[in-house]
């Protein structure tokens, strides 16, 4: 009865494993790229919810990025 109980909670937990640091390391240095180059010195003459949008596309962009760099090389903290 005890190893049932052990089994389903291996299972939960595995089922809830959180993103890889390197995800997140992409994800927030191409938003906050975007956000500056893209939004701010390229787009400076639109309005300002461009900018946001920009940083927003960027980490989009970055999450992709981040998973095929840590099936490729691993994550970045060993």
């Amino acid at each position: 009865m005890g190893k049932g109980s052990v089994r389903g909670r291996k299972s939960a937990e595995t089922r809830r494993r959180e993103w890889p640091f390197v995800v997140y390391l992409w994800a927030v240095g191409l938003g906050f790229g975007g956000y500056l180059i893209v939004g701010r010195l390229i787009l400076a003459s639109r309005p300002h919810p461009i900018h946001w949008l920009a940083g927003a596309v960027g980490a989009a962009v970055g999450v992709p990025i981040g998973w095929l760099w840590y099936r490729w090389r691993g994550d970045v903290l060993f």
